[in-house]
Formats: structure tokens, C-alpha cells, sequence
């Protein structure tokens, strides 16, 4: 019996027979297919990327010299009865007083054939001795060379190392991690607890991630990731470097799925500013700023929320350019500035002295102002802290959940506030109003109201009844706290 007979049922035949025969062949070749295009979505194995990237992934060892500890402290409580036993003890075995060496382990990873290695600034910081072992049997030089240090960025926690190796080392490149999509697959490389060389596979579980830093995008994996891993690299499935291992979120301190590497877009950009001038040389502008939520659009007249609102113009480019308080940025150097955290990074990542185009909204309209940038390391180490706001009259009224009053000398006293300032101080709140929801308390000082300064109540309350008048919904205040600037919406309807 032919076997494709089996196949068909008994009253078929002829034409009909070879159709369903077709049918079935098409239906074979379609499960094949999506068999083939799984397995190469899906590699049986990590080990021929593994080879191929291992050699650049190196452990690195520093030594720091602690100075010796004096007593048996950590030993036993001071004022202990054996406190003398222990420290003699200490001193028969030459311990007392003399300085030890420590050791601390991390990873990294070669990106130039002539030894250039990239890890985290707290795996190297304060380090007196920097040591490199590369990963064994790979052609890459045994035993431990050492580094010195290019330059480092705390701000992203970037540190770049160069290594004199006897010949050309093998290397990774960085890939372009603004292409990594949630559900893509990643491998961690590194140094783990000091096990030596290990690997580690997952996913991109999250992107845009912010710890704590003004430059910060991080890459969220549940590839394991854990203490000795810091610095190294998280490989996309080509094997390009698409991020630094650099924090982990654990109770315990172990990898419990929730590891953050450095986007290897923002570690170019540093790396490269490291290597050409042995430390960062970002973009700045010259403002404070908050983002704009939708009571503060709808108080400024702005159509949606979007872009950075100017709390505050101290001296540098923004102000010699013409920017002011209470305009908001919506546009930096050609690109649409979505908010607070867009604009630091899109002006980081500036050319400093480069002339840009910044557009501002302001009073119903936009403007356009050229600003020529400075550089924010010299800004932050020549900063001043600006001064606080003043008040004048001297009488009280309440309003908006507000009992203000005009600054006197008094008042610049108790909420040590300079002369220079001017304004009305926030004498209590209610808690029960929106002021409170939003922040406000006693102390605070109201400088400007619907983008206009006020010196004196008859001025807010003129401000107030302007904003009623013309049908808005909140009037915004700009607020300072310490010195500190903010912009807030309060609702105007009874």
C-alpha cells in the first residue's frame, strides 16, 4: 500500500486526493518553517557567543592601605575587662597600630586593542593599587597586569583603565542601546562574590530606569547579577556591549532578578570625553527647572504638559541669553524637550561653547534664544548658592489657603532670609486646602504670582482677580524654600 493512501480517507480519490495531499505538504513546510525561525530566535546555547566575547572580560583587583587600628576595637566593647588582654594580643602578633593592605574584586572589559578597559567608579575609587586578569586559555595575556587610571565619572559611575600589554588585546565594541527593547536577550559577564569568570542569561526587564543620578539610564535585567560583577559588561545577542553592570536591588545583597546596567550610550560619551581629556566635559546651560504637570500648563496656558519650567536664571548662558523665570524650554537644539530629565541630558550631552537654538514659551508665545553653552564642572566648582526672597508691608490677609504676610526685619530673621529678596512669607497653611496637598508651609516665600513679581498683598491679590478675570482655572506661584525655587498651580475655583 502506497504510504500517502494512509493519509487519505477512504472515498478520496483523484483530484481530490492530490489537493489534500498538497494541503498537507503546505501545512508540513509551514510547521518547519516556524521550527527553523524559533531556534534562530532562540540559540540552543550560549557558548559560541560566550567564546567570542570572553577574552575582553577581565577581573579587576584593587589594594587600598587602611591605617592599623590602635586598640581591639571590633573585637571587644570599649572598656571591656579584656580590652588590654586583646590588645596584647594584637601587639605579640605585630598587628597594633600598623597599617594593612585591603583587597576589593570587580569586572570590566577591553574596548581597544591597545589595553583601554572600562569598569565603574566605585569599583576603582580610592584605590592605591589597580590589578587586570584576563579571562585564562584565551589568547589574552596571563597572570596580572597592572593599570593606571584615565579618568573617572561619578556622576554615571564610569571609570576608564589602560593596561601595557606585550601585544594587541582582543576586544568588544558597544552596541546602541537605545535598541534594546524590553524582552530582549542579554548575558552578564564578570567577576561574581569572586567565584573568578562567570556568566549569567536574561532579559531586558525594563528601560530609562533612574537611581539617583542627574545622567542616569539604566538598562533593568534579571540576568544575575551580583557583587564582584560591578563594571562589567551586558551583552545583547550579537555580543555587543549594550550596558555596565552597575547596582542591583536586593534585601540581602544577592541577585534577586533586579539588576541596573549603565546604557552603553551614555558609557560612550563619557568614555570617549575620559580618553581625550582624562574627565568629563558636559553641556551647561544655566537654569533651574521642574516639569511642567497639567495644572502648571493649564495655569501658564500651555496646550498639553511638555517641556522644562525655569524656577530660576542665576548668572551664566541662560541669563546672558535673555532667559527668564517662568519661561518654559520646549524645544533645546533642534529637539522637542519632553521634560526635566530630557533637557539635563540633552544639554550633558552638548558641545561646551557651542552656540544653541533654545526655544522658550513665554506669555502666550514662543520665542527663540541663541545661548552659548559653558561647562557644568566649572559651573559646579565655582557655585554659589543663590540668596533667598523679601517682603515689604506689614499687614496679613488670607487666601487660597494662605495666611501671608510682607516681609520685615523680624520675619527676614526667623526664616533667614536676605535683603536682597522680595516677596510675601507664607505665615501658615491650611491643611485642609490644596496649598498643603501641594507642599506649601510656613516659611515660604511667594516671589512672583501668574509670572509677575509681588512685593506687596494688594499685589497678589491683584493677581489673583486678573487670573479669575480672564477664566483660568489656577494662578502659579513661584515659591522659595531655602533658597530653593519651585513654580505651583493652586486652583482658583471656590
Amino acid at each position: 500500500m502506497q504510504p500517502q493512501a494512509i493519509a487519505i480517507s477512504g472515498k478520496a480519490s483523484g483530484g481530490g486526493a492530490v489537493l489534500r495531499l498538497a494541503a498537507l505538504a503546505v501545512l508540513s513546510m509551514a510547521v518547519l518553517l516556524m521550527q527553523a525561525v524559533t531556534a534562530l530566535a532562540r540559540p540552543e546555547s550560549l557558548a559560541p557567543l560566550a567564546d567570542r566575547v570572553s577574552p575582553a572580560v577581565v577581573n579587576i583587583t584593587t589594594t587600598t592601605v587602611v591605617e592599623g587600628r590602635t586598640g581591639p576595637q571590633g573585637i571587644v566593647p570599649e572598656g571591656s575587662p579584656f580590652e588590654d588582654f586583646f590588645r596584647e594580643f594584637q601587639d605579640r602578633n605585630g598587628n597594633g597600630g600598623r597599617p594593612r593592605r585591603s583587597s576589593a574584586l570587580g569586572s570590566g572589559f577591553v574596548i581597544s586593542e591597545d589595553g583601554y578597559i572600562v569598569t565603574n567608579n566605585h569599583v576603582i575609587e580610592g584605590a592605591d593599587e589597580i590589578e587586570i586578569e584576563f579571562f585564562p586559555g584565551k589568547g589574552q595575556p596571563q597572570g596580572l597586569l597592572p593599570a593606571k587610571v584615565i579618568g573617572t565619572d561619578p556622576n554615571t559611575d564610569i571609570a576608564l583603565l589602560k593596561v601595557e600589554a606585550p601585544g594587541p588585546l582582543k576586544f568588544v565594541k558597544f552596541g546602541d542601546s537605545d535598541t534594546a527593547r524590553v524582552g530582549d536577550w542579554v548575558v552578564a559577564m564578570g567577576n561574581p562574590l569572586g567565584q573568578g569568570f562567570s556568566l549569567s542569561a536574561g532579559i531586558v526587564s525594563a528601560r530609562n530606569r533612574e537611581l539617583s543620578g542627574s545622567y542616569d539610564d539604566y538598562i533593568q535585567t534579571d540576568a544575575a547579577i551580583n557583587r564582584g560583577n560591578s563594571g562589567g559588561p551586558l551583552f545583547n545577542m550579537d555580543g555587543d556591549v549594550v550596558g555596565v553592570n552597575t547596582a542591583i536591588l536586593s534585601p540581602n545583597g544577592g541577585s534577586i532578578g533586579i539588576g541596573f546596567s549603565m546604557a552603553s550610550n551614555v558609557v560612550v560619551k563619557v568614555v570617549e570625553q575620559l580618553k581625550e581629556y582624562g574627565e568629563t566635559r558636559r553641556g551647561w546651560l544655566g537654569v533651574k527647572i521642574q516639569d511642567v504637570d497639567g495644572d502648571l500648563a493649564e495655569a501658564i496656558g500651555l496646550e498639553k504638559a511638555r517641556g522644562a519650567l525655569v524656577t530660576d536664571v542665576p548668572e551664566g548662558p541662560a541669563k546672558e541669553a535673555g532667559v527668564l523665570a517662568g519661561d518654559v524650554i520646549v524645544s533645546f537644539d533642534g529637539v522637542d524637550v519632553q521634560d526635566t530629565r530630557a533637557l539635563v541630558r540633552q544639554v550633558g550631552n552638548a558641545e561646551v561653547g557651542k552656540t544653541v537654538r533654545v526655544v522658550v514659551y513665554r506669555e502666550g508665545k514662543t520665542e527663540t534664544l541663541r545661548v552659548t553653552l559653558g561647562r557644568r564642572e566649572d559651573a559646579e566648582r565655582g557655585s554659589s548658592r543663590p540668596s533667598r526672597d523679601t517682603m515689604p508691608d506689614v499687614s496679613e490677609t488670607e487666601l487660597l489657603g494662605l495666611t501671608v504676610g510682607v516681609l520685615n526685619d523680624q520675619m527676614r530673621a526667623e526664616l533667614n532670609v536676605g535683603d536682597d529678596v522680595q516677596g510675601l512669607a507664607i505665615l501658615s497653611v491650611d491643611e485642609a486646602s490644596e496649598a498643603w496637598e501641594k507642599g506649601l508651609r510656613a516659611g515660604d516665600v511667594i516671589t512672583e504670582a501668574g509670572q509677575q513679581k509681588v512685593t506687596a498683598i494688594s499685589e497678589l491679590e491683584d493677581r489673583v482677580a486678573e487670573a479669575r478675570e480672564a477664566g483660568r482655572k489656577s494662578l502659579l506661584l513661584l515659591v522659595r524654600r531655602a533658597g530653593e525655587p519651585r513654580f505651583v498651580a493652586l486652583n482658583l475655583e471656590e
